[in-house]
């Protein structure tokens, strides 16, 4: 048994590297652009921009593809990988896309004064374009990870990202330096054509448009593998599993970019652009810890739904959480030891709001740890109790960014997220050991952030050292969270072998 458990968990590990290839590759591809951005525009107002909008996108991914992909994951396991699964999920978002590109390029000025940028109505039309297209795409990617074909999918999101940044590469650096120059070679001259000042900040979501379509180009052999009629009765009956999923990734989506859309609302409108660029900017130096989670989440969905009949799959279940625990507490450590660095990631206007990394990886953490423990109402089919859970995380959301922006601006939101998906966790864990018991190992569960926490308060004491010198310390204590770490699970190792 323990073999075979090996086996699995092995091959489990060597999807998620190859995701996790392909998310990391593609993500500190793209997260490089961040650098651009806040070096290039040294106003966080502008950046501000790029936060509030993507803020928005993150909703709308959520209500075009309103739990369909988990759906087909679920029926396809089911039906034994019957065409018409495929087909009928394709089908339904293709229609329901169509249908909000309709509507918002009929109403993207209304729209773009509602928002309060009623010189920018493209902005509106090119975002909604790329979530619309994106939105096209995710059954395709759906079925590549269901099929374990995760070398295709790594190659498409990698290139899809690599089209994104050569986009923004060319605009917004080629481009804006050629225009802003004074003394660019002849042999350049053409780039000053590249970059309008009317535009600025917009060709983020050009390049972001351009990637988008190229990709869903790349997936037309998988559009045209949908053969199979879609089947009106399943989709009736993928709806009604699916859109309770709908209702909790939207009170999902509350939890995750609810701040950074109220910070413009809650916050006097002289400084609020300012202070969500700063928080935006800061927000994306926990993108270490939002690869890896994403990375695993691609591997470990197909992988829970598909172990779910084995004898051992509850113990499977804790392993796999103990391993993802210790993992997300190496890289809060790994992070904060070498933040004097890591704060070059910004530009220097920026950095005024690093105090919020250490409390987002944090959260970042609880919010792996409620994914994990996600699966006993995903397998059970209690997918109700994702939307009252997310629910509840949304209540928690808004009412302390409500209370804490206006008061302390992106700190409060920060810490509300951070409460937001601790208090989730909690709620999931109390809920399923009731309803699905898992033998989680709670003394390490919660050991193992402790013990960062305490590394950590302890780099926290070390005053009056050269950058160089707290960088040695503060990757000495990463090793010594290592070391104990070895330390403590390889007598289990030992019995398991």
């Amino acid at each position: 048994m323990s073999s075979a458990r090996g086996g699995i968990l092995g091959k489990l590990a060597g999807q998620t590297a190859i995701y996790g290839l392909s998310t990391v590759v593609g993500r500190l591809l793209n997260y490089l652009l961040v650098p651009l951005y806040t070096y290039q525009f040294t106003d966080p107002g502008d950046f501000g921009v790029v936060t509030e909008f993507y803020a928005y996108a993150s909703f709308l991914n959520v209500v075009l593809t309103y739990g369909m992909e988990t759906a087909f994951f679920n029926f396809s396991a089911k039906r034994d990988r019957s065409p018409a699964v495929y087909s009928t999920a394709l089908f339904s978002l293709g229609l329901s896309t169509a249908l909000f590109l309709a509507a918002i390029t009929l109403n993207a000025q209304p729209l773009a004064e509602l928002l309060r940028y009623p010189a920018h109505a493209e902005y509106v039309l090119w975002m909604a374009w790329v979530i619309g297209l994106d939105a096209l795409t995710a059954i395709p990617f759906a079925r590549l990870r269901e099929q374990q074909r995760a070398g295709r999918f790594a190659l498409l999101k990698i290139l899809n990202i690599l089209v994104n940044v050569g986009g923004n590469l060319l605009f917004l650096g080629l481009g804006k330096w050629a225009f802003e120059s004074a003394a660019v070679p002849g042999w350049l001259a053409w780039a000053r054509a590249l970059y309008d000042p009317q535009i600025g900040i917009g060709y983020v979501f050009i390049a972001n448009f351009v990637a988008s379509a190229a990709t869903l180009l790349l997936l037309l052999p998988e559009f045209l593998a949908a053969r199979a009629r879609p089947d009106p009765g399943l989709l009736r009956q993928m709806l009604a599993y699916a859109l309770p999923l709908l209702l909790a990734g939207l009170a999902g989506m509350v939890n995750e970019t609810m701040d950074r859309i109220l910070l413009k609302y809650l916050l006097p409108a002289e400084v609020a652009m300012r202070e969500l660029g700063i928080y935006g900017a800061c927000y994306k130096i926990s993108i270490l810890m939002s690869i890896f989670i994403q990375a695993f989440r691609y591997a470990a969905e197909p992988f829970f739904f598909a172990q779910h009949r084995e004898a051992d799959a509850r113990t499977q279940y804790a392993l796999v959480m103990r391993w993802f625990v210790v993992a997300c507490a190496f890289i809060f450590l790994a992070v904060m030891a070498n933040i004097a660095w890591v704060q070059y990631f910004v530009g220097a206007s920026y950095r005024a709001g690093l105090d919020v990394v250490p409390v987002l990886l944090l959260a970042n953490l609880c919010l792996g740890v409620f994914f994990n423990l996600s699966i006993w109402y995903k397998l059970t089919e209690q997918t109700r109790f994702g939307t009252y859970l997310t629910l509840w995380g949304a209540a928690v959301t808004l009412a302390l960014n409500f209370w804490w922006i206006p008061r302390i601006g992106y700190m409060g939101a920060a810490w509300a997220t951070l409460i937001c998906y601790a208090s989730m966790a909690v709620w999931s864990y109390l809920l399923g050991q009731k309803h699905f018991p898992v033998p989680y190992d709670l003394k390490r569960l919660l050991g193992y952030p402790l013990l960062a926490l305490t590394l950590y308060a302890c780099l926290r004491r070390v005053d009056g050292l050269s950058t160089g010198a707290t960088l040695a310390v503060g990757n000495g204590l990463l090793a010594c969270f290592a070391a104990i770490v070895v330390v403590l699970e390889r007598p289990r190792r030992r019995a398991a072998a």
